[in-house]
């Protein structure tokens, strides 16, 4: 199991031999370190922190900055936790790199998607919204009914108007396009959720 963090570069195409254009997500993954192994016996699980990127050392607190210092560095900007079955082979300040992926290589990506603020039914669940004439007059784009006559009430978990976006969303097998070792960038094919800057969770099985 295979596992590290980048940021979201962006959208943009490949071709491959045949000349077909394949739609790819660009990922800039800087190296990371491992600041942190969890096992059963101290914390109850076996799991393995990971940091990367660069910020201010006045913008981390100072128990995170001592913690941070443990692998060599104190000035972290990402850190995520990842479970694993067994922790061997990992210790603290050990380096995960680009090199631990494969072109080819299928991979489950998250990420966490564009906030959208608060909307309407017909853009957060696809309403068809009300008919354009014969009498209709403000309420285009209204949800309609939203409860029964009978009980008296509104069901939970009924589509109305809220937040929308903001989601983390986890995509399984995905596909490693290409990797760029000189500017340590990967390419995955598809889309993924975020904007460009966005924290990507990579993980391979």
């Amino acid at each position: 199991m295979t596992f590290i963090l980048g940021t979201k570069d962006g959208m943009t195409q490949l071709f491959d031999e045949q000349g077909h254009a394949i739609p790819v997500t660009a990922i800039s993954v800087e190296p990371n370190t491992v600041t942190q192994v969890k096992t059963v016996d101290t914390d109850g699980y076996n799991a393995i922190q990971v940091a990367a990127g660069e910020r201010n050392e006045k913008q981390i607190k100072k128990p995170q900055q001592g913690h941070f210092a443990k692998s060599g560095r104190s000035n972290f900007k990402n850190v995520c936790e990842f479970r694993v079955d067994s922790t061997e082979g990992f210790s603290v300040g050990d380096t995960i790199d680009i090199s631990s992926l494969e072109e080819g290589q299928k991979i489950i990506v998250s990420s966490v998607s564009k906030g959208k603020g608060f909307q309407g039914g017909v853009k957060r669940h696809n309403f068809s919204g009300g008919r354009r004439s014969h009498g209709n007059k403000h309420s285009e784009r209204e949800g309609g009914s939203i409860g029964a006559g009978g009980p008296q009430r509104v069901f939970k978990g009924v589509k109305m108007p809220g937040r929308m976006g903001s989601d983390r969303i986890t995509i399984k097998n995905l596909k490693v396009a290409k990797i760029d070792a000189e500017n340590n960038r990967i390419f995955i094919k598809g889309a993924l959720a975020g904007k460009r800057g966005d924290v990507v969770e990579i993980v391979t099985k």
